[in-house]
């Protein structure tokens, strides 16, 4: 008799979540409900309603909930508001959105009375550690079934076999053609995984791409576009205030048609192994630019090198899962502080690409002075001669070493 009663499952309607679902009610017996995140995927959500139907959920217990406004501004914006890069070029699309389906399929377990949750991430990836860090973190004894570390269905003709002994619809593009990418899509990128990029030597295949035009093939004529900035946050486009999952889609939109946000990468994933993704992430690289360079005006020189410094850690903490723990949040109440000043625009230039700053400004916040930077006369502003006394100071230490070294005749 299994012990668990009820489980909430994190289920897309695509062939692994639904053996997935089959799987649970034949392995344990137990009450299922099921929930479906818009994240802004940018797919139908609807048949997954049809499909936890016809495999014998109950209509209340299934979970189609839109998350896109949420997930943008509790996470994203957040996350942007320290730069956030991994590894030098990742942008995170894929570990920012597991915290919030994490969280909300906690609370689904505690409207439901569920004693359980379930996912489909496989053993070898990152999004196992992500999922259950949150779970652990949200809800610590919550139960926890990941059936890619209990079941034998570890290929993609197990899972075809099982599904179709139990009856689960399977589309046409998994019986034909070979194995599809594994594609994960929300409001922030769309990644690839998988089949042709398995060899890190190969070139990505140019239909693979879904969000962005090849460089090559974009616009002969740049785009200019204005983007205006409150507490370190997008709040509009070209004069346009517009709700925050609304201005990412709007970015994506102009960087897809420049050919912005494209990358191919070797990434270091958390279990240990190296793997290779490619990735479109047109919107959040015009904001990344463009939220730099409205601190560039704005934020105090110290300030911006300590968070420079930090933003590692805190991407490493994001990348691994650890959105929910107290060294995150600390790190983001720190950079929420450094916020209320970046305020003010950014203009940057879109052209086949390229992301390009042509301007920036803020009226009420600017450290940016004028007649200190000029080249021509300033009129007394600055005192040249201040610099001497600086230099001769921050030498003297270096200074002292190098007659130490004469006398021992190095």
């Amino acid at each position: 008799m299994s012990d668990v009663n009820k489980v909430v499952l994190a289920y897309s309607g695509g062939l692994d979540t639904s053996v997935i679902l089959k799987w649970l009610q034949d392995t344990y017996g137990c009450e299922v409900v099921t929930f479906t995140a818009d994240l802004g995927q940018g797919e139908e959500l609807e048949p997954a309603r049809q499909k936890a139907l016809k495999l014998g959920i109950k209509p209340e217990n299934i979970f189609i909930d839109d998350l896109r406004e949420e997930f943008v501004r509790d996470f994203v914006f957040p996350m942007f508001r320290c730069n956030t890069v991994y590894e030098g070029e990742y942008l995170l699309g894929t570990s920012i959105a597991r915290p919030l389906i994490a969280k909300r399929q906690i609370e689904i377990a505690r409207e439901t009375g569920a004693d359980a949750v379930s996912h489909g991430a496989t053993g070898k990836g990152n999004d196992q550690v992500r999922f259950e860090l949150g779970y652990y973190a949200l809800m610590p004894g919550v139960k926890v079934i990941a059936p890619w570390r209990e079941w034998d269905l570890l290929s993609r003709e197990k899972l075809l076999a099982y599904a179709e002994a139990a009856g689960i619809p399977i589309e046409m593009k998994h019986k034909q053609g070979g194995s599809p990418y594994s594609m994960d899509a929300n409001l922030l990128h769309i990644s690839f995984e998988g089949r042709h990029l398995e060899n890190p030597a190969a070139e990505a295949e140019e239909d693979m791409w879904r969000w962005t035009v090849s460089p090559e093939a974009a616009p002969d004529a740049a785009q200019y576009v204005d983007l205006e900035f409150e507490r370190g946050d997008l709040v509009a486009i070209d004069g346009v205030r517009l709700r925050p999952h609304e201005l990412l889609a709007k970015l994506n939109e102009l960087g897809g048609k420049h050919g912005i946000g494209r990358l191919d990468l070797v990434e270091n994933r958390y279990v240990g192994m190296k793997s290779r993704g490619c990735y479109e992430t047109p919107g959040g690289t015009i904001l990344l630019r463009a939220h730099r360079a409205i601190e560039s005006v704005t934020l105090d020189r110290e300030v911006a090198h300590l968070k420079d410094d930090l933003m590692p850690r805190y991407a490493s903490l994001i990348y691994n899962g650890y959105w929910w723990s107290p060294e995150r949040q600390a790190l983001q109440a720190l950079i929420d502080h450094t916020q209320q000043s970046v305020n003010g625009w950014v203009r940057v230039k879109l052209y086949k690409g390229n992301v390009i700053v042509t301007g920036r400004d803020s009226k009420s916040d600017s450290l940016f002075d004028p007649t200190i930077a000029t080249f021509e006369d300033d009129a007394g502003a600055y005192n040249q001669k201040d610099a001497h006394g600086f230099i001769r100071l921050n030498a003297l230490r270096m200074r002292i070493a190098a007659n130490a070294k004469a006398r021992r005749g190095g």
